[in-house]
C-alpha cells in the first residue's frame, strides 16, 4: 500500500489525513460513519486524531471505492472479510505443555503483584 506516503508520527489531525488520501475532510467523516473500524480518537479540544493504522485504512477505503469502483457496502464487506481472514491467519496456537505452565506462573505473579496495589491504595 502507499505506506512510504505517510510520515512517521503517532497521530494525524483530519487535515493531514485528507491530505494524503486525497480527499475532502468532510468525506473522512462520512466514511467514519460507514466504516466502524475507522474510529479516529479525539483530543482535548475534540479534534480528531488518526493513528497510523486508521490512515492506512482511509488509505485503503479510497483504493477501494475511488480506483477499485467498489461501492460502500462492498468495501465494508471486503474490509470485513480481510480482517477475519488476517485474523484467523496472526492467531496464536494454544499454548501447551511448559509454554501453558510458564503463562500459568505469570498469570499468578501479576495477580500478587495487583493484590499488592490494590492494598497500597
Amino acid at each position: 500500500m502507499a505506506r512510504a506516503l505517510i510520515p512517521d508520527k503517532l497521530y494525524f489531525k483530519i487535515g493531514e489525513v485528507a491530505r494524503l488520501a486525497g480527499v475532502e475532510p468532510y468525506v473522512l467523516r462520512f466514511w467514519e460513519s460507514e466504516f466502524p473500524a475507522l474510529k479516529p480518537g479525539k483530543s482535548t479540544k475534540g479534534q480528531r486524531l488518526y493513528r497510523r493504522r486508521e490512515v492506512e485504512l482511509a488509505l485503503q477505503i479510497k483504493t477501494l471505492l475511488h480506483d477499485q469502483g467498489f461501492t460502500i457496502a462492498g468495501a465494508r464487506k471486503k474490509l470485513k472479510s480481510e480482517h477475519n481472514g488476517k485474523h484467523a491467519q496472526t492467531a496464536l496456537p494454544l499454548a501447551a505443555g511448559r509454554d501453558r505452565e510458564l503463562l500459568d506462573r505469570v498469570r499468578a505473579e501479576l495477580a500478587a503483584i495487583t493484590a499488592i496495589l490494590e492494598r497500597k491504595h
